[in-house]
């Protein structure tokens, strides 16, 4: 079965864009438009997507309400989000992660990028990008614990490894740069990956990476 997207986006020719991106195919379709937060949320319970493609910065509701709603108790289907940001503009990305996003794509990112997102966040998995995650969270740090507030009880939970783990997870390092990191295999880290998320409650990677900086785990800026 195709994966069933809905384009949210206040900007016509971004969402015309996309369209023609993500129609050429064949395991995906889309499903609907929307130019607000708002019309996403009634696009979500008329449609039932598998994925939502979100920006931030919207009239009337903006993404991360949007995002909150979409994921949050009670939700009227599965629907994962996939936040839209230009990075250098949304300073919300970060409250989006935390409203229930399951990752974040840059809105100049190339095509074959976005198609792998849609189908990364289809499959249940958390669309981290290496190579922003880090910046991202360096970014926004003011948004953020400084890293001398007590470590949360459940960390306690984790083993050393565990810990090792979550603290490279955090720093935007895929499975396989983990692994090469610890002289593991992979099937090892997404092991360690999987035991680090039941202990804590989380739902993702993303969510992983985002405890890490609020337990002060890891610190902005930090090697």
């Amino acid at each position: 079965m195709a994966i069933r997207v809905l384009l949210v986006d206040d900007q016509p020719l971004l969402r015309t864009g996309f369209r023609m991106i993500l129609e050429a195919e064949v395991d995906i379709a889309v499903v609907g438009e929307a130019g607000d937060g708002l019309q996403a949320l009634d696009q979500v319970r008329a449609l039932q997507p598998d994925v939502v493609l979100m920006d931030i910065r919207m009239p009337r509701m903006d993404g991360v309400e949007a995002t909150r709603q979409i994921t949050g108790p009670g939700r009227d289907g599965p629907a994962k989000v996939l936040v839209l940001t230009t990075f250098d503009l949304d300073e919300y990305v970060v409250e989006a992660l935390r409203a229930g996003a399951s990752g974040f794509l840059l809105k100049d990112a190339p095509a074959n990028e976005l198609v792998q997102a849609i189908r990364v966040v289809a499959g249940g998995e958390a669309m981290l990008a290496p190579s922003i995650t880090r910046r991202l969270l360096d970014k926004y740090a003011t948004h953020l614990p400084s890293g001398d507030e007590p470590v949360p009880n459940t960390l306690h939970t984790l083993t050393d490894r565990e810990v090792e783990v979550l603290k490279l997870v955090a720093r935007g390092l895929s499975n396989a740069e983990i692994a090469a990191d610890l002289f593991v295999s992979e099937t090892t880290v997404k092991t360690h990956v999987g035991h680090v998320l039941t202990k804590l409650g989380l739902r993702d990677r993303v969510q992983a990476a985002v405890y890490a900086y609020e337990s002060g785990l890891v610190r902005p800026g930090a090697q």
